[in-house]
């Protein structure tokens, strides 16, 4: 029988479980939504319980689909939103609070403190890290402060915290593991990626005891086995990698210069910069492609916090579709949008503005707008949000992409990606599996478990599916990048007190 390996996908709206088998096919898929919570303007949060809850019931579900259990997986790949932030208790393995989610922007204010005393300086030389709400280190000091007994737990060593694949390791192996691997603790604001290990002087600064944070580990490489209490059979669990940075991965974007964006909730792109972290000097982050046999690989990286999640709120909050893949046909049933743009600024904006008070901004109606243009307006800002961090990224590298890998929910849109391709002016490639999230995680697994030799097995594995050349005129393009810029301008510094 074919070795199998699983990949948990944790991701910001659901959990999922996929059966890779040996030639990368998916034989079994699972998943399961959760709720998130707002218990204030610009605040998200989910329970811990249901991440974990969620991603074990589709891993049962799963394996039912295959017809298999557990015993006969190889190995278990663990990919996770990035970020979103846990605090339990190390005694009885519960959560004090709910999960902080990476959208979350309750520390902007500390933040702007940091950056007013130029701390945050300190922080990105070390960490490659803009100094934002969006990263872990915040929060932690958030929940210390606020959460009553935290610090008392954190003293007496009893408090854990974790990014979501310290926890599903944690809940896995029944408390026998507290880990992060290098790509999840390069996220956190308190790692340092060039030396490798926290940093004492951030966390002084931000109040958080070392002895609370998770050891690090590779991204590939036998991590632990599941205890066979919760799982029914012990699996190494033998590979992680933040979703994006897994995505990369299984885009086999393993040369110096390759790149991806994934669709997803947010957008993220990442260019493989090899074993040198490149400082960005256009807002980009620099961050841990992946660990692998002591070998440490960067990538530049441009975060948009709302991609995919407009296309959510246009279905259940102004309730537009009832169905994502009705986008398609409402954006092509126009000509334009009729000059309206969308900016998503639901919870701020990314790179390369890194503007927290900035919200959502529809601009440019008129009387005869329908939701066809609005809806077209959206998948447009996805488009246009990528093409500014592109121009940061060539800026910072000094080269000139030709092409892009794209995965992601969002990319079966057809409209989507040829708006892409014309708006970049370049190659938008999609893969046949667009699950590569996942397929990263299990690739990673993989390789620490003998299923694959080497990378140049897993690039071969590789196929597209279709190539989107850019098709729009020059001036046309340009004439829409301008609105754009405008339509940002405008959503910009909304919320500044005062």
């Amino acid at each position: 029988m074919s070795k199998i390996v699983m990949a948990l996908d944790q991701g910001t709206t659901s959990s999922r479980t996929i059966l890779f088998n040996e030639s990368g096919k998916i034989i079994a898929i699972d998943s399961q939504e959760f709720p998130a919570y707002y218990p204030h303007s610009g605040w998200v949060e989910q329970k811990a319980e249901d991440l974990w809850n969620t991603q074990k019931q589709t891993i049962t579900r799963a394996l039912n689909k295959a017809s298999l259990s557990l015993s006969d997986v190889t190995a278990i790949g663990i990919t996770n939103q990035r970020e979103t932030t846990i605090a339990w208790d190390k005694t009885t393995g519960k959560p004090i609070y709910n999960a902080i989610v990476w959208q979350c922007r309750r520390t902007a204010k500390f933040c702007e403190e940091l950056k007013a005393e130029n701390f945050d300086q300190v922080i990105k030389k070390k960490t490659g890290l803009v100094t934002d709400a969006y990263f872990s280190g915040t929060k932690m000091r958030w929940i210390l402060d606020n959460v009553e007994g935290a610090r008392q737990l954190a003293q007496a060593g009893k408090l854990a915290f974790g990014t979501v694949d310290s926890w599903l390791i944690w809940n896995l192996t029944q408390g026998e593991k507290h880990v992060i691997d290098a790509t999840n603790a390069s996220r956190t604001l308190v790692y340092n990626i060039f030396e490798n290990q926290w940093d004492q002087e951030i966390l002084d600064r931000l109040t958080i005891p070392l002895e609370t944070l998770p050891t690090v580990v590779a991204s590939s490489g036998v991590i632990g086995v599941t205890n066979k209490s919760v799982m029914g059979a012990e699996i190494p669990i033998a590979g992680v990698a933040g979703d994006q940075q897994s995505s990369l991965f299984g885009q086999a974007c393993f040369e110096a210069g390759m790149a991806k964006n994934t669709y997803g909730t947010g957008c993220f792109l990442l260019m493989n910069t090899g074993e040198k972290g490149i400082l960005s000097e256009n807002g980009l982050l620099t961050t841990i492609a992946w660990q692998i046999n002591g070998v440490t690989t960067y990538a530049l990286e441009g975060a948009v916090f709302i991609a995919g999640a407009v296309i959510q709120w246009l279905r259940d909050e102004l309730q537009f579709f009832k169905n994502a893949k009705e986008t398609q046909a409402m954006a092509e049933s126009v000509a334009t949008t009729n000059g309206v743009y969308l900016v998503p600024a639901f919870v701020g904006l990314g790179a390369p503005y890194w503007d927290p008070y900035a919200r959502g901004t529809l601009i440019g109606l008129s009387r005869n707008t329908n939701r066809n243009h609005i809806t077209r307006a959206a998948l447009e800002a996805i488009a246009y949000q990528s093409y500014d961090v592109f121009k940061c990224m060539e800026s910072d590298t000094g080269e000139s992409l030709t092409t892009v890998r794209v995965d992601g929910g969002a990319t079966a849109n057809d409209f989507l990606c040829q708006f892409q391709a014309d708006i970049l002016n370049l190659q938008v490639s999609r893969p046949q599996i667009i699950e590569t999230t996942a397929m990263g995680a299990a690739f990673l697994a993989g390789l620490a478990t003998g299923v694959w030799k080497d990378q140049q097995t897993i690039q071969e594995m590789w196929k597209e599916e279709r190539l989107f050349q850019p098709q729009r005129e020059t001036a046309k393009v340009d004439q829409l990048i301008q609105g754009w810029k405008k339509a940002i301008q405008r959503s910009q510094h909304w919320m500044n007190e005062g």
